[in-house]
């Protein structure tokens, strides 16, 4: 789907962005939890290196994609809408 602005799409097209954006949003808490289990086994194993530091990095670009914050705006159109 293109970047149309989410008020400009249908109650169906606003429910399949939502189930695109909740699998993506499990998927990327997956993520999350794996590169944190090798980031607190490099502290552990007291090897802060870039064993530590690429994962800690991967970490905040899934935390700050635009996607997250597309997410908060469509669940308040939802509600807006009624839809869920």
């Amino acid at each position: 789907m293109t970047n149309k602005d989410l008020s400009e799409l249908t109650n169906e097209e606003l429910l399949a962005e939502a189930k695109k954006l909740k699998t993506f949003s499990i998927t990327n808490a997956l993520f999350i939890g794996f590169l944190g289990g090798i980031v607190f086994y490099s502290v552990i194993k007291n090897s802060w290196v870039m064993f530590t530091l690429i994962p800690l990095y991967f970490i905040y670009r899934m935390i700050n994609d635009p996607r997250n914050k597309r997410k908060e705006e469509l669940e308040a159109l939802l509600k807006e809408r009624n839809l869920k």
